[in-house]
């Protein structure tokens, strides 16, 4: 084991960040190597003196950003960055059949191997790719914004090519979107429990972001009446349908009210709905209640593959300009080749297909879920990719969520996702990425035996 203590005496802000930067720092300068293995978190809280928690979320974060990996019974690693080494969530499976990690939020694709080899192979039989590598227009090619606007429409969301800036993917749109509504110093709105990529925002746009509490309905609007009233925000950022992580899911009534007191401030709403197409027949988007402030990011990220980095921001026209300009400072444009094939599927209802064909799954994997999990506090969405699992009140988020990762099942604790305190005792648990609906049942049977089980805290962080 390394004998790895960062000086953290001269650094200010949240602890554990203050750890991985000073690891990063380490790494960089060769006090760190690949394959030096860490101390354990209970070992480096003593000596730092923290709590064994805040080790446990600065080994996440570390791991989130490539430089870690954790391996069952054996302990945390410094990985190789030589460009060798597998995805996180990947790597882990590498370690052993054993690891199931139902941390990331995607949907399962038995055909996307047949899907993307079709998809290419008739592009390539359309002849004209070499086009699709020169620069193209910023805010992409009309026929692409015009697929956009068509993918939108059937989300319930009418709106104008004209309107439409297509980006590299939803954390991309978010990116442009908010950043360029808020910068450093104002306040950008969320719900309580938010995702970690809106977080990631805040920290490199330097503004603040402030929780709204929520039900589970999604936000509730006297929390949104109040923020409005006591400062200025620049933004508000939910996502009405299937909240990530909560599941929450917003009915019309309340995506009224919340539009309201938007429009009564002034106050523009960012709304993902990136989980919009796993709803049938449900309430229209939030914005359409509030067109003028409305800024709508859709991905297909979840619907079709993440691979795919495609996503639509629909805005008001007098802001199309200035969320181009974003585009160009970030990213030039989004790729012309994977927009080109995105508006083949839309088209063609490939995209349609498989976001039924990964709602059938989800609604599958849901029943699963409220069967092995029966008498413990979990929400989600029947259709939805991922729960909200609320623990016993002797379970901190963290400590259950290491004890997981010792019994082979990687989830993710609260704090994540928490903007501000209180933090929820919760965890959430991604159904879609177990490979298969046996695997699901095996990783949730270790969920519930422990959740209903007590904590033994001299093993529950190794």
């Amino acid at each position: 084991m390394t004998i790895w203590q960062p000086d953290l005496n001269s650094v200010s802000g949240p602890r554990y960040l203050a750890i991985v930067d000073a690891l990063a720092f380490d790494l960089d300068n060769g006090k760190l190597r690949a394959g030096d293995r860490l101390p354990t978190h209970r070992d480096l809280a003593y000596r730092l003196g923290v709590t064994v928690g805040t080790v446990t979320r600065a080994y996440s974060e570390a791991e989130r950003r490539g430089l870690i990996k954790g391996e069952v019974g054996r302990g945390t690693y410094i990985r190789d960055r030589s460009g060798r080494s597998l995805p996180v969530h990947t790597q882990d499976f590498a370690i052993g059949e054993s690891v199931i990690d139902l941390s990331m939020n995607f949907p399962a694709r038995p055909d996307a191997d047949a899907v993307l080899s079709r998809g290419l192979q008739e592009m390539a039989a359309d002849g004209g790719l070499g086009y699709l590598l020169d620069y193209h227009p910023h805010r992409g090619r009309a026929d692409h914004r015009a697929a956009g606007a068509a993918w939108i429409k059937r989300h319930g969301l009418d709106v104008s090519p004209e309107q439409i800036v297509v980006t590299a993917g939803g954390q991309h749109g978010m990116a442009v979107l908010l950043g360029t509504l808020a910068g450093p110093g104002d306040v950008v709105l969320t719900e309580a429990v938010t995702y970690p990529g809106v977080k990631a925002l805040a920290d490199l746009f330097r503004f603040e972001l402030v929780g709204l509490a929520m039900d589970s309905q999604g936000i509730l609007p006297d929390a949104f009446e109040r923020a409005c009233r006591s400062g200025r925000p620049r933004a508000l950022f939910c996502m009405p349908s299937l909240q990530n992580p909560s599941g929450a899911h917003m009915p019309e009534e309340r995506r009224r009210e919340i539009a309201a007191i938007a429009r009564r401030h002034g106050v523009p709403i960012v709304e993902d709905d990136i989980y919009g197409f796993l709803v049938k027949n449900g309430p229209a988007p939030l914005v359409t209640h509030a067109p003028e402030l409305g800024f709508y990011l859709a991905s297909l990220s979840k619907a079709i593959a993440p691979g795919l980095r495609m996503g639509y921001a629909a805005v008001p026209p007098e802001f199309v300009q200035r969320v181009t300009t974003s585009v160009r400072a970030t990213t030039i444009m989004a790729s012309p080749p994977m927009a080109e094939l995105a508006s083949k599927w839309i088209a063609d209802g490939t995209g349609e297909r498989l976001g039924t064909q990964y709602r059938n799954e989800a609604i599958a994997r849901q029943s699963i879920a409220r069967e092995m999990l029966r008498g413990l506090s979990y929400a989600a969405y029947p259709a939805g990719f991922h729960g909200w699992l609320t623990l016993p009140e002797y379970w901190m988020p963290a400590h259950f969520a290491a004890e997981m990762r010792q019994r082979g099942v990687i989830i993710t604790p609260a704090e994540v996702f928490a903007v501000g305190k209180p933090v929820p005792p919760a965890v959430r648990i991604c159904l879609s990425a177990a490979r298969d609906r046996n695997e699901l049942r095996h990783a949730l049977s270790i969920i519930a035996e422990l959740a209903r089980g007590t904590p033994d805290f001299q093993q529950a962080i190794v």
